[in-house]
């Protein structure tokens, strides 16, 4: 059993995390992942409405009595997404851990931290993280290059990124991307890190709310099956490399492109309807990192979770030290 600064904060049996999915963050996953261990993040704004995330809530503490969090994403939007009611769902559910991401936590900090509420916010650098430590976040969860998602525009990679947010930081670090096995996890802690948060690794599972064929082609896929999308409109983001990711980077690339031009392709509703749902999968944009490549089975989130502590356990107490001695 690993012990560090995130499993004493969080009070979790062990320091992985399953960080919010839109769409794949609901009450089976995140229950699976919590009576496996691990702390997972329901997907708030996967509920329409803030009415629909409190009933989210409730299913889950029916469905596991172990801690887990719920995921708050603060991003623009074109129709007003009513954030202070998502907030207080949050907070009459008795949810005591939250994961912001986007933009700036400050205007919801405040209300969690009088509701006893421990915060993680995702940041994409280390500028980003030093300043969500002195708003009074509890950890911060860092996002390399290789996660899926939005890794910003300075395409750092965990194995310096890490290490540079640890120098700076005197709170938890949970280290996000291309994370999905044992030798991950001993990695990240010598690194400095005190936690890994895995998405595509628990996509990859027999509880993960997505059609099979999405879950079997991420055990197909390898390391290079990923594609970078809207990096020239400064909004980068890896997703799964697929017969539509390669036709918005072939669009993106004309001169004079805008978001608009590929906005058909990208929406976020043809991904989780074609795809997620129905398992066509060249039929819409869907999220996977480069862990894909680490990935060889679907399997239940107990022995993913398990697999991982006894490989990460075998590492440090035997293979390491047997290069020392």
């Amino acid at each position: 059993m690993f012990k560090t600064s995130f499993t004493k904060t969080f009070g979790i049996e062990h320091p992985i995390v399953c960080g919010g999915m839109t769409a794949v963050g609901t009450a089976e996953l995140i229950s699976a992942v919590a009576n496996a261990g691990a702390l997972g993040f329901l997907a708030a704004l996967t509920q329409p409405t803030p009415e629909g995330l409190a009933k989210e809530i409730a299913r889950t503490q029916e469905l596991t009595d172990k801690p887990f969090g719920v995921n708050l994403t603060i991003l623009p939007t074109i129709k007003p997404v009513p954030y202070e009611e998502y907030r207080d769902a949050i907070i009459e559910g008795g949810v005591k851990i939250v994961e912001t991401a986007g933009a700036n936590p400050a205007p919801h900090i405040p209300a969690f931290k009088a509701a006893g509420v421990k915060v993680i916010h995702k940041a994409v650098a280390v500028r980003h993280a030093i300043k969500a430590e002195k708003l009074g976040v509890d950890a911060i969860s860092i996002d390399g290059f290789e996660c899926a998602g939005h890794p910003g525009e300075d395409d750092i990679p965990g194995l310096v990124l890490i290490p540079a947010a640890a120098r700076q930081l005197s709170i938890p670090i949970i280290a996000s991307g291309g994370f999905a096995n044992g030798a991950g996890l001993v990695a990240a802690l010598a690194l400095g890190a005190a936690a890994v948060n895995m998405g595509t690794r628990f996509v990859a599972t027999t509880e993960a709310p997505v059609h099979e064929n999405v879950k079997k082609q991420i055990v197909a896929n390898d390391e290079r099956a990923t594609q970078i999308v809207f990096r020239e409109f400064h909004n980068s983001a890896r997703v799964a490399r697929n017969a539509i990711s390669e036709e918005i980077a072939v669009i993106s690339r004309r001169p004079g492109a805008t978001f608009a031009d590929i906005a058909h392709l990208a929406a976020g509703q043809r991904g989780r309807t074609e795809v997620l749902g129905n398992g066509n999968m060249d039929d819409g944009m869907w999220w996977a990192s480069q862990a894909q490549g680490l990935i060889h089975e679907v399997a239940s989130c107990a022995e993913v979770v398990d697999r991982i502590m006894a490989d990460a356990q075998g590492l440090v107490s035997k293979t390491l030290r047997d290069l020392v001695s």
